[in-house]
């Protein structure tokens, strides 16, 4: 994360070390100036019509996709990903946008009640006023678009503050929405130290948080908004766990939770963390992933051969080691041979991880319990369908889970068991627009994305109107 110089901050890059950027923290006359017009504009924004509002939103995703090269080379150097993934992010962002603003129209038009003689009666979803989104840096669009297009397509106004380590996302976002033409204080960016974030929180002039970022950061940002009745949605931590079941295709599984595990260096909120795998088709499974673990290029992320970049600082590569080396000393083995990444980590620095696979791990070892939000997974074997249940939601988290199996009827079944605001079948690491993006236990509360993401940034406003004699 930056590092605080008097009024500014750096984003120091994991790929190099290199300061990428120093930004000055927002004064409170500036944060003030930015809350009064975004609420000055309230009205003008919210009067436009849907389509209005869809045209300037379209322009901004158009900005994107003309910037789509130097972006991807942004977030490689702000946050460490590999150049040749980066540009997917952008891709993602626009597919997001673009399904939020095309369901727009249905999920805000007026909710008709049955008819009643001598009334007119319907129920209004209104904006309201100004959203407050605080973004992470590990998909730093992503995670921003999917709360950005649809409180802008619903009326409401956004002030967008992100992550210390990957500003320049933010400057990015503005410039998009300069470039579309949106009236200025519609949208707008903050740079925020915690505390001010808190102050920001406590403002009546912000009507809605959403939040993306650590436990501990979400309960902040409720104690800051307690008090105020304004909605708070929440996307915290978690520890996504898979099932392979005994009928799995087995190649296929191994290769999709390897990039589930791996992708982003595990840095992923619903990166694949723990997997349990049925006895009959455990060795062969283990074997078959550690191998293709092992054939991860870890290197400099602005190489285009490079697929396994640095985690985002030397203290994460830090606490993931740790995490590592105490399930080891507990009993734990390591299957996959380190030695041929030291080259790298040697020359590049020690935030550059070997990817790890672990196994004989049990659910004492806090690599199978707490976040890691690193290149290490670990492998347990299950006699059955519920132990594999109860392992799964052996958790105080519950974003997603995944199962492997050729069977939907009992994948169906077992989803009905499994505490997560997400269960997939034979994939994993992956959001679809027009599915709600949500989380149970301490993954959260609240959801983005589908018709249902337009719920918590709308105020329901009924209409009961009697009709002249």
């Amino acid at each position: 994360m930056g590092d605080l110089v008097s009024n500014s901050f750096e984003t120091i890059s994991p790929v190099d070390g290199s300061v990428v950027t120093r930004t000055d923290y927002s004064s409170s006359e500036e944060i003030e100036a930015k809350l009064n017009a975004a609420k000055a504009v309230a009205d003008s924004w919210r009067d436009l019509s849907i389509s209005e509002r869809a045209v300037v939103c379209r322009k901004a995703l158009d900005y994107f996709e003309r910037n789509k090269e130097s972006i991807a080379a942004e977030i490689t150097q702000q946050m460490g990903r590999p150049i040749k993934y980066s540009a997917g992010e952008v891709a993602g962002l626009q597919e997001r946008g673009s399904y939020m603003i095309d369901i727009a129209e249905e999920c805000l038009r007026d909710i008709e009640v049955p008819e009643q003689a001598g009334f007119k009666r319907y129920i209004r979803r209104e904006p309201l006023g100004t959203v407050l989104v605080l973004a992470p840096w590990n998909y730093p669009y992503l995670t921003a678009v999917n709360t950005i297009i649809p409180a802008l397509m619903a009326g409401n106004s956004v002030i967008l503050k992100h992550s210390a380590q990957t500003p320049i996302c933010a400057q990015r976002f503005k410039a998009a929405f300069e470039a579309a033409g949106l009236p200025a204080g519609v949208f707008d960016i903050v740079n925020l130290t915690h505390q001010q974030v808190d102050e920001v929180i406590r403002s009546p002039k912000i009507n809605y948080v959403a939040f993306t970022g650590s436990v501990n950061g979400g309960a902040c940002v409720e104690e800051s908004a307690s008090g105020r009745f304004i909605g708070v949605g929440l996307e915290l931590g978690g520890k996504d766990p898979a099932y392979v079941r005994s009928d799995a295709d087995l190649g296929f599984a191994i290769e999709n939770l390897v990039d589930g595990a791996f992708f982003n260096s595990g840095q992923s909120c619903c990166g694949i963390e723990r997997i349990y795998v049925h006895r009959d088709l455990y060795q062969n499974f283990i074997d078959g992933f550690a191998k293709l673990t092992a054939d991860y290029v870890l290197g400099n992320p602005t190489d285009p051969d490079t697929t396994l970049g640095p985690v985002v600082s030397k203290a994460a590569a830090t606490m993931i080691q740790q995490q590592i080396e105490a399930a080891i000393d507990m009993g734990a083995k390591a299957l996959v041979d380190s030695q041929p990444f030291q080259d790298s980590i040697d020359r590049l620095g020690s935030q550059y991880m070997a990817p790890q696979v672990l196994v004989d791990v049990n659910h004492d070892m806090a690599v199978m319990t707490e976040e890691t939000f690193g290149p290490v997974v670990g492998i347990m074997p299950v006699d059955s369908d519920e132990q594999a249940i109860d392992l799964m939601n052996d958790s105080p988290y519950g974003l997603t889970a995944s199962l492997w199996t050729r069977d939907l009827e009992t994948a169906e079944a077992l989803g009905k068991q499994i505490q997560t605001g997400t269960v997939f079948m034979n994939r994993c690491d992956y959001l679809d627009p027009a599915l709600v993006w949500t989380g149970v236990k301490n993954t959260g509360r609240g959801g983005t994305l589908s018709a249902l993401g337009y719920e918590s940034l709308t105020q329901p406003k009924s209409f009961h109107l009697r009709l002249p004699a």
